[in-house]
């Protein structure tokens, strides 16, 4: 595949990450299936250190790069998991929410989902921008001013950032193929009623629109 077509999205990875939130979003990345050009998108893992972490399932992950490496430049998107960790060992995590902001101030988009709004909120990018999350209240605790922007909806996007919800999974992946262009709006359409909605005529939409 040309270089010119690929592009790569940082998924960031910490201990207790929440498995579930963006195995649609890594899966359907890599493996290509449905994708107009199969192959665009390669995903690397970034850790705060090289150090393996260990998911909230008890996979163990060892990061493809630390976070000093991590550069908008070359990125097509930051992703940011849940974690008890966001709640718990906020300051420990708080370097990724830094560096949501220097993704976000370089133009480059950034989905987070569930505790990681709350890190987010933390660095006062919800202040803003339009976005979801667990609930107002959950987002009330990091002193944040964004009430006024909160949304209740399942996933929101708006200048760049993508929040959702902890059980917004699915939604939370067509968002994030919504903004990076992975399938074109009908077959986005088709994917999203085949998961979420268990339709039989989305596979055949999927097929006719592969």
């Amino acid at each position: 595949m040309n270089d010119e077509y690929r592009k790569t999205v940082h998924l960031a990875v910490y201990d207790q990450l929440a498995d579930w939130q963006i195995g649609h979003v890594t899966a359907h990345l890599r493996n290509g299936q449905w994708q107009p050009r199969p192959g665009r998108f390669d995903v690397v893992t970034v850790g705060l250190t090289g150090a393996p972490v260990t998911t909230m399932g008890g996979m163990t992950v060892l990061p493809d790069i630390t976070l000093p490496q991590l550069k908008p430049s070359t990125s097509a998107m930051l992703v940011l998991p849940g974690s008890s960790w966001w709640d718990q060992e906020p300051e420990h995590l708080a370097p990724f929410g830094s560096a949501a902001g220097i993704f976000l101030d370089a133009g480059v988009p950034v989905a987070a989902i569930c505790g990681a709004t709350a890190g987010l909120a933390r660095e006062g990018l919800l202040d803003h921008r339009d976005h979801t999350s667990t609930a107002p209240e959950y987002l009330l605790a990091t002193g944040y001013r964004g009430t006024g922007r909160h949304r209740d909806a399942l996933t929101v996007t708006d200048d760049g950032l993508i929040t959702a919800g902890p059980t917004a999974h699915l939604e939370f992946a067509r968002a994030v193929f919504a903004e990076l262009g992975v399938y074109p709006p009908r077959v986005l359409d088709a994917w999203y009623r085949l998961h979420a909605e268990h339709d039989p005529d989305a596979y055949y939409a999927l097929l006719e629109g592969a």
